[in-house]
């Protein structure tokens, strides 16, 4: 590898043998020296799991022409631990890029997202760090829209770094007959999944679930990802590692807590629902 290119970390959570991790390194090898460690196998919805009750099993697998590959038997935040303390140990990634994951990552979904996860596992490890998605569940989605855009913003981040304690979370429409338009900077709207849970029985009787369900978005505001993704927008939402609601500190230092009574606050709670029923 060279000195002078800028390292690139990709990764993902669909698996490493995935169509949108296939485009991000073609892609990436236009910005610099490219490696790849990423999942064995599809770990969409793992959410910021790390792998403590089993071991981790690392392999260097032949799947991308003339760059060094892994596949990691972990999740997508185990693969950015491995890569920074074991694969990569003698030198820092400049840039990490997780995806692009099959599938919308807006709003809530942060959360859950192994895609995203990824990219803030790099952000803890002070690397900038970029989560793509493709809002497009089909079986073979067309990424080729999002070519010139996901190279605007790993060329910016690589140029001018990213905030400590940031990761951007990318979400891109999917293809359309109307060009892709403008990259929007927007915040994460106010939106959920409405979960449902269908009960079967196995053929022993015993009772099982899927779960499914409907987002919800009632965020009417014209400053969000999802608002940006309906205009066929790039929508891109900078993710803060520190989830403390500073605003509510002084509120909660108001409530006296180590004074309270435990027994006496859930008698007035008792009392407060019987007044308004």
């Amino acid at each position: 590898m060279s000195e002078k290119k800028p390292l690139i970390l990709v990764t993902n959570d669909d698996g490493i043998t995935a169509k949108g991790i296939r485009t991000l390194v073609e892609l990436m090898k236009q910005l610099g020296d490219v490696v790849v460690v990423a999942p064995n196998s599809p770990q969409s919805g793992m959410g910021h799991a790390i792998t403590i009750a089993s071991p981790l099993r690392l392999n260097k697998v032949d799947l991308f022409v003339d760059l060094p590959a892994y596949e990691c038997s972990g999740t997508p935040a185990d693969c950015v631990k491995l890569a920074k303390h074991f694969v990569l140990k003698d030198r820092n990634p400049d840039l990490v890029v997780s995806g692009i994951n099959h599938g919308s990552n807006t709003s809530i979904s942060v959360l859950y997202s192994g895609t995203m996860s990824a990219a803030i596992e790099a952000a803890i490890e002070g690397i900038p760090a970029i989560g793509f998605s493709l809002c497009d569940y089909a079986h073979d989605p067309d990424f080729s829209h999002t070519h010139d855009h996901i190279l605007k913003i790993a060329s910016h981040a690589l140029e001018h770094g990213i905030p400590k304690g940031v990761a951007f979370n990318v979400n891109f429409p999917a293809k359309s007959d109307q060009p892709l338009q403008e990259i929007r900077i927007c915040r994460q709207a106010d939106a959920r999944w409405q979960e449902e849970f269908d009960q079967r029985k196995d053929p022993y009787g015993r009772s099982y679930f899927w779960m499914s369900g409907k987002f919800v978005n009632d965020d009417t505001g014209q400053d969000t990802d999802e608002f940006a993704l309906s205009q066929n927008c790039t929508a891109l939402v900078p993710c803060q590692l520190d989830l403390t609601d500073y605003k509510i500190i002084s509120e909660l230092q108001s409530w006296n807590i180590n004074e309270r009574n435990a027994a006496a606050s859930v008698s007035e709670f008792v009392e407060s629902r019987k007044r308004t029923s």
